[in-house]
């Protein structure tokens, strides 16, 4: 009986905090990654708002929010953690009133203090070693929330490549300091490590979904970043996460036809979703009689090209709002014109395709 009484208090007292907590504030949605000593034990988009905390099999329940404007309590680290919990992850440890939890085990790894490396699960807060518990600093949409198993002395390592690629292509990826975006030279991405300015390049010669994440002696390791590389068809590429960038074409129209008198010569459209522009790229195909031709961008014309290939990128600029002036309107025949944009942290956005013709 008191086994059960106890459980309802607890259930009682879990209502009345979430009912509280959901008029205090509204919800967020944050990145919340957790390093342990070997491998990455959780990382994800986390939705919460002011909620208790409480560890995994445990009854008793914490109150974790931080103050914000006007005296409104805000969610904190602490409640994504716990948004986190209640979606499935494991975690043990033990309460601190003021401070918050502090953490023994997740997903089954020890991540308990240790004292002959003084390592422990240390938080940081977009990328920086926070300096205060858990439960006292307010986090807002978008940012970084990072539990990481070190002695705090470490940086977090931030990881930025494209979301998209083709077998053989040259695929590059930026590896910064994630506090201060700094580049890091000598991290380890796959079979590439990163030169002076945090570069690494490296190919995929078979199509499939890839995984990276970079490592440095002495710095946490990065988020994920995952690559799908494919031959035209993207239907087997997972939904991108964190990579807002996108293009779009204004001056065709997919699927329409245009009379040769009034056939397209300028390409226009726009990038958005990044930061600065670090290049806009197109790709031109043309099919008319059976036979096929590319346009080269170095060379400003059409050439011919075998039917089954399809046509090479060619750069246009670096301007959000971007155009092409063709030397000439475009001839009779079926066009395939392709465009993507990457940003200065190496975000490149899928490719936006148009399909016309010029009758």
């Amino acid at each position: 009986m008191t086994h059960a009484c106890g459980r309802l208090l607890a259930g009682l007292l879990l209502a009345l905090l979430v009912t509280a907590s959901t008029a205090a504030a509204d919800p967020v949605t944050v990145n919340l990654r957790v390093e342990g000593p070997t491998k990455t034990l959780y990382e994800g988009t986390i939705t919460t708002d002011v909620r208790p905390f409480h560890f995994t099999g445990s009854t008793e329940m914490h109150e974790c929010a931080a103050p914000g404007a006007g005296g409104r309590l805000q969610p904190a680290r602490g409640t994504a953690m716990a948004a986190a919990i209640d979606e499935g992850l494991e975690a043990t440890g033990s309460w601190f009133d003021g401070l918050g939890p502090s953490f023994d085990t997740i997903a089954g790894e020890s991540v308990a203090f240790d004292p002959a490396t003084n390592r422990y699960l240390v938080e940081y807060d977009n990328g920086a070693v926070a300096m205060s518990g858990a439960c006292s600093d307010p986090v807002a949409d978008g940012e970084d929330v990072l539990f990481a198993y070190g002695d705090g002395s470490e940086i977090a390592l931030s990881l930025a490549g494209p979301a998209e690629a083709e077998p053989g292509e040259r695929v590059r990826v930026i590896v910064r300091n994630a506090a201060d975006a700094t580049p890091q030279a000598g991290a380890t991405v796959g079979d590439a490590t990163t030169n002076a300015d945090g570069v690494a390049t490296l190919r995929f010669s078979r199509t499939g979904t890839y995984t990276l994440k970079a490592t440095k002696p002495g710095a946490i390791r990065s988020n994920a970043v995952t690559v799908c590389v494919h031959d035209g068809d993207r239907r087997g590429c997972p939904a991108t996460r964190g990579t807002a960038i996108a293009t779009s074409v204004d001056s065709v129209r997919d699927g329409r036809g245009y009379a040769a008198t009034r056939a397209p010569r300028e390409l226009r459209g726009r990038v958005t979703g990044a930061g600065t522009v670090a290049t806009v790229e197109l790709r031109l195909r043309r099919s008319a009689g059976g036979r096929c031709w590319a346009f080269a961008g170095g060379a400003e014309r059409f050439r011919r090209i075998s039917c089954r290939r399809g046509a090479s990128w060619f750069r246009v600029g670096s301007s959000a709002e971007w155009s092409y002036l063709l030397p000439a309107r475009l001839k009779r025949g079926r066009y395939d014109l392709q465009v993507r944009a990457s940003d200065a942290l190496g975000n490149r956005s899928a490719a936006e395709r148009v399909r016309f013709r010029v009758r």
